[in-house]
């Protein structure tokens, strides 16, 4: 992580700043986590159907729906005043752009990073969501990504809106299954999936996001780099993260990213064990052509970003090669810059890039779910 220390603005936090992010690790979701709470309480099997069929937009949101599910849909589908939709639209297109090394950069410099979070790992290991089944969740992550990046993703009858409605409705699931753990520490890591973990999911695909790409080669004016962190406030708020937690630029995201960064413990075993699962993912990845040294090349571009990502002390906290070096990022990013130069100067360059980078970005769905099908995994009940 200390990449990431060394590009942000230091701005030490305040005893009110460590106060306020230290409660926040007993906060849930409580919109979600009531919505759960109803749905568990009888008839669960029905109860989830129901949930699904309105998200889906095939059961309509009106005053019929049982309480919870109703409170839920009602904050939901009321959009915050301020939620800027052609500030979604140019950030859809700028994360085209960035093709294939846009998801590289947060399978590396956020996912893998941020496994030297310990307490944030827990909750994956006494799941055994990452270490037993790393190909598959890649793939769902990938998934979701995918829906909320489209064009129009993110309106009430978008793939992205309606993916992330699923997805915060899983995690208060899980949230209240490990909490009723006797395994969980809650007066050492809060709740499971507290504010705090959420806000550093979605820094990662916001804030780390931008910081990765720039130094793959990647150009944002400032105008494109504050829509990406638009499109993941909103996204953040869609998720359940409180409002407080979400950053209005890019600059007050780094001081975000910087001091949650601060509040987390040091790497432990759980990092080295998630992180050496997720080093052999590409191994199990649904290549056609040549799958076998595809593999095998992925999982040492994925090393070398993940070196450039955490360095040598990093590497080995999360159980990494130590012998590794950046030889990708440092081939990859000068031809990269040299595109995306001449994009910002030729604008049919910079749609062609775009077409070209979501193609890219959409073939990773199958690769990741080879011959099944490329959806989300429902909420177990």
């Amino acid at each position: 992580m200390t990449l990431f220390l060394r590009n942000i603005e230091v701005v030490e936090p305040s005893d009110v700043d460590w106060f306020t992010l230290g409660r926040k690790l007993n906060d849930g979701d409580p919109l979600a986590d009531d919505l759960v709470a109803w749905m568990l309480a009888e008839d669960a099997a029905n109860r989830r159907k129901l949930f699904y069929q309105v998200v889906d937009g095939v059961v309509p949101i009106d005053s019929q729906l049982p309480g919870p599910l109703l409170a839920f849909m009602q904050a939901v589908t009321t959009a915050p005043k301020w939620l800027d939709h052609k500030q979604l639209t140019l950030a859809t297109d700028v994360i085209a752009r960035t093709g294939k090394i846009g998801m590289r950069v947060l399978r590396d410099f956020g996912l893998m990073a941020g496994y030297q979070a310990g307490a944030i790992n827990h909750t994956l290991v006494i799941t055994g969501t990452l270490e037993k089944g790393a190909p598959r969740r890649i793939a769902e992550t990938t998934k979701w990504w995918i829906d909320c990046t489209g064009s129009d993703a993110l309106n009430i009858d978008g793939a992205g809106f309606r993916s992330t409605l699923k997805v915060r409705a899983i995690h208060a699931m899980v949230r209240r299954h490990v909490a009723a753990k006797s395994e969980w520490d809650a007066s050492y890591y809060g709740l499971p999936i507290n504010q705090v973990d959420m806000q550093a999911t979605y820094l990662g695909f916001s804030t780390v996001f931008l910081i990765g790409c720039r130094l793959l080669g990647c150009i944002f004016t400032k105008e494109e780099a504050e829509s990406v962190m638009h499109l993941w406030r909103y996204i953040g708020w869609l998720m359940g993260v409180d409002e407080a937690l979400l950053s209005h630029s890019e600059e007050s995201g780094r001081v975000a990213l910087y001091r949650n960064i601060l509040s987390q413990p040091t790497a432990d075993e759980s990092s080295r064990v998630l992180g050496r699962a997720l080093m052999d993912e590409p191994l199990e990845r649904h290549y056609r052509v040549f799958p076998w040294l595809r593999r095998r090349i992925e999982k040492q571009i994925h090393l070398s970003m993940t070196r450039l990502a955490v360095g040598p002390r990093g590497m080995k906290a999360l159980g990494l090669p130590s012998y590794i070096l950046p030889w990708y990022p440092l081939l990859y990013a000068p031809l990269n810059m040299t595109y995306c130069l001449l994009a910002l100067a030729i604008p049919a360059l910079k749609n062609v890039k775009g077409k070209i980078g979501r193609y890219r970005q959409l073939q990773q769905l199958k690769v990741g779910f080879g011959a099944q099908p490329a959806e989300l995994k429902r909420m177990e009940v």
